[in-house]
């Protein structure tokens, strides 16, 4: 069991619960990790915009430092830029101080290894083993040994450089709002859509510290579906705090969220022959107008759990090159080696270019079916015991055969809480929020 990582590092409030005690030993014990068996370590180190990435970035660079790693510095950069520039500097590791789209109070700290992939499990929980034993590393460099610090300047142009070197779409003629969230992507979006010639409008593109996610980015267009229509732009595109995700808006101002954006990627990819066994991964989240959608385009689908660790994992294993999330989290894996929104608003802009359609009119490929998430509190011990009950299997067989195949029922204990969460979509609203509102009663009368 992890005591310390969770699906995508180490996470908490920053000051409290991720402390710099807990920041030093990361990097000391990762460093000490990640060393064994070499003479010199090189670690890339990048952070979001947050006001606690800067004691963060100390604590764990002292500790890194102090197991004789090098440490390469790169400042504030979106999540995939260092997962790229670990690759491209030849550093043996990445690591990230940030908490994605979660509010400022917030941060984290996540590992890349030296291909740009997040830690396998065994190598966390080695890591988390010295965390709590930290006397045990136990190698104290002294001398020139002891690790440095180097900050590179160039970092962010050498990243903007290549996510510009995917695109052959000149952009001019394109008119895009940006929000920035406040975040790691407020210099890196803009310049990348202003160079390749397109109209950029701007907005929640001026950090503070403090307003990373606050009201704004991908978790919260409001404002940028009010300032699409406002400046009458052909879409907008929102990024979150580390900018590894994207949710796009129409001309329209309507949100077009990530299942919309992976199937008319599939579908433009798979048209040009670049669509790997021509197949999307998704998470058991993804809409099922999704799943309608991509079987009419002849889009196989493979479906994971929840978390783009599992997405990722399941394109690794099977040679897949696109999958993702509802929430924006998309990994163009032929470009890079994780969720990368700057990318995935690069790859959307140029389809709309290439196919000369409007984005309503490309999303209009799929019909998002209305979802309803209903939670039945009951005893954690019985969280996994709900197809046990007769009287329960019975009315999740009697609902899907009601829905008749234009719908579905998605049962998923909390991971974190004493929860079930009932899921049901469907074309009528409905008549699902009653369904589903009444198998989480029937759950937790006879689970609680």
């Amino acid at each position: 069991m992890r005591k310390y990582f969770g699906t995508d590092g180490v996470r908490g409030v920053a000051n409290t619960e991720l402390n710099c005690d807990l920041a030093y030993k990361l990097g000391r014990a990762g460093g000490y990790v990640l060393a064994q068996g070499k003479d010199k370590v090189k670690v890339i180190v990048g952070k979001d915009t947050r006001v606690s990435g800067d004691m963060l970035e100390a604590a764990l660079i002292a500790g890194l430092m102090s197991v004789g790693c090098d440490v390469v510095t790169v400042g504030v950069i979106p999540t995939p830029g260092v997962a790229y520039l670990t690759k491209k500097y030849e550093a043996d590791c990445g690591v990230v101080i940030s908490a994605s789209h979660n509010p400022v109070e917030y941060n984290g700290i996540k590992f890349f290894n030296k291909d740009g992939y997040k830690l396998d499990d065994a190598v966390e929980l080695e890591i988390e083993g010295y965390i709590d034993n930290i006397e045990k590393v136990d190698y104290h460099p002294v001398g020139e040994k002891v690790g440095r610090k180097i900050f590179v300047h160039n970092a962010q142009r050498d990243y903007i450089d290549y996510l510009k070197s995917i695109v052959n779409v000149d952009f001019k003629g394109l008119k895009v709002v940006l929000d920035c969230a406040n975040g790691a992507a407020y210099k890196v979006a803009p310049t990348i859509f202003s160079e390749l010639g397109a109209n950029v409008v701007t907005i929640n593109s001026e950090p503070d510290g403090n307003n990373i996610n606050d009201k704004c980015g991908s978790t919260h267009p409001e404002k940028l579906q009010k300032a699409v229509v406002e400046n009458e732009a052909n879409l907008g595109l929102a990024y979150d705090g580390d900018a590894d995700r994207l949710i796009a808006v129409d001309e329209n101002g309507n949100i077009v969220d990530g299942d919309h954006i992976m199937v008319l990627s599939a579908i433009h990819l798979k048209n040009k022959g670049k669509l790997a066994q021509d197949t999307l991964v998704v998470t058991v989240m993804s809409n099922i107008g999704l799943t309608i959608a991509a079987k009419e385009h002849g889009i196989n689908l493979a479906t994971t759990a929840v978390g783009d660790r599992y997405v990722l994992e399941e394109m690794k294993n099977s040679g897949y090159n696109l999958g993702g999330e509802q929430s924006g989290h998309m990994t163009f894996l032929d470009y890079n080696t994780t969720g990368d929104g700057v990318l995935s608003s690069l790859v959307l802009a140029q389809i709309v270019l290439e196919e000369d359609k409007k984005l309503s009119e490309l999303a209009a490929v799929m019909t998002q079916y209305p979802q309803v998430l209903v939670n039945a509190r009951i005893k954690n011990e019985n969280k996994n015991r709900y197809m046990e009950y007769p009287e329960i299997k019975s009315e999740i067989e009697r609902i899907e055969k009601l829905l008749d195949g234009c719908g579905r029922v998605l049962i998923r204990p909390s991971g974190t809480e004493p929860l079930v969460r009932v899921m049901l979509e469907g074309k009528e609203e409905g008549q699902i929020r009653e369904l589903a509102t009444n198998l989480a009663n029937l759950i937790q009368e006879k689970l609680s």
